[in-house]
């Protein structure tokens, strides 16, 4: 019992340093940008941000400073997006990894990011494109790729999990064919430029209606996964062991897995591919607190909302113009997961 409340202290103390790092990120992202902010502006802004909200929603921006102005409309926006998909991917990465207990699953494993890059490419090259447009279509997209790999592991009629992940490259790969017939179309000029910036991740552009169009569906797919966070356990012992304790494995398998995809499409159709962050950041958090989703789940969704906030941070004010956010991402995901590997090269799943 005394190392079972020695591990949860630890687990603890972890989860609040990651809350604590969470909250010095985003001051330090507040500050970040070509106009210089005071910190008495920014705690001045934050404070006053429940009677300028009326402001922002009636959109009447005269009485706000030309600070306020660049906090509220630009940066502020930004920097939640930024977190709320972090959170999504990352939290739908530890799940993946658990339902399929294998650790080099990513949250596109079922086709997903490939749905939603064709169908972003899709609206792109529609007459009268704009982002909402390109943000719906990418949304669809991403979710018929995984209907399409559930529905075909349906016809199979088999319940396993490598089945299961073949469907998922089955239908990724033939979305991303489309993308490529989509690609080779476009116009060189007008078109394929922002076709391969959109690919490579962004989050430039930001408005309160892209933040508060995703808020929901992250908050309610976490609390999915707040609330089954005790069976994910339970499913990562295997279905025999599932079943034993009481829990349908094939249907709440199907229910996580389609939160899951969920999430991930709404990510990916906000800001484009944005790669490494659901596959690094459950491994960093693993290595850290260990297998439990009580707390595995709540410290990926920290970490991997930090992280993504950090990539966008460096991305829009490392050079003059704006780097890809899926650039930043793989340069510091890949050699973190390099390194992951090798520490944890003679340990296990678990």
């Amino acid at each position: 019992m005394s190392i079972q409340n020695h591990k949860l202290r630890q687990s603890r103390r972890t989860l609040a340093f990651f809350w604590a790092l969470l909250l010095i990120v985003v001051f330090f992202s507040s500050f970040l940008g070509r106009m210089d902010v005071s910190p008495q502006v920014i705690a001045t802004t934050l404070i006053n941000l429940p009677t300028t909200a009326a402001d922002l929603v009636a959109g009447n921006y005269e009485n706000l400073s030309e600070s306020e102005r660049v906090l509220l409309l630009i940066r502020f926006p930004r920097i939640l997006l930024a977190l709320l998909v972090g959170c999504g991917l990352s939290v739908s990465g530890a799940v993946y990894q658990g339902l399929f207990r294998n650790p080099l699953v990513s949250p596109d494993i079922l086709g997903v990011a490939a749905g939603c890059t064709f169908g972003a490419t899709l609206g792109l090259l529609l007459p009268g494109s704009d982002f909402t447009l390109v943000r719906i279509c990418s949304f669809i997209a991403g979710l018929a790729a995984v209907s399409l790999a559930l529905t075909m592991a349906k016809v199979v009629h088999s319940s396993q999990t490598v089945v299961l992940v073949l469907t998922g490259i089955i239908s990724g790969s033939l979305f991303h064919a489309f993308f490529m017939i989509l690609k080779t179309v476009a116009d060189p000029y007008n078109q394929l430029p922002a076709i391969v910036f959109w690919v490579m991740g962004s989050l430039s552009g930001t408005s309160w209606v892209d933040t508060l169009q995703l808020l929901p569906i992250i908050l309610g797919g976490y609390a999915c996964f707040h609330l089954f966070r005790f069976r994910l356990n339970i499913l990562s012992l295997g279905d025999s062991q599932a079943k034993t304790l009481g829990v349908n494995p094939k249907g709440l398998r199907l229910f996580l897995i389609s939160v899951s995809s969920l999430m991930i499409a709404v990510c990916v159709a906000s800001c484009g591919q944005v790669s490494w962050v659901g596959l690094v950041i459950p491994h960093i958090v693993r290595t850290i607190i260990g297998p439990d989703h009580r707390m595995l789940v709540p410290c990926s969704a920290l970490l991997g909302a930090t992280f993504l906030l950090l990539a966008d941070d460096i991305a829009r004010s490392a050079f003059s113009s704006e780097l890809p956010l899926g650039v930043i991402t793989s340069l510091v995901g890949a050699p973190i997961f390099a390194w992951l590997l090798y520490h944890n090269k003679n340990r296990g799943w678990t």
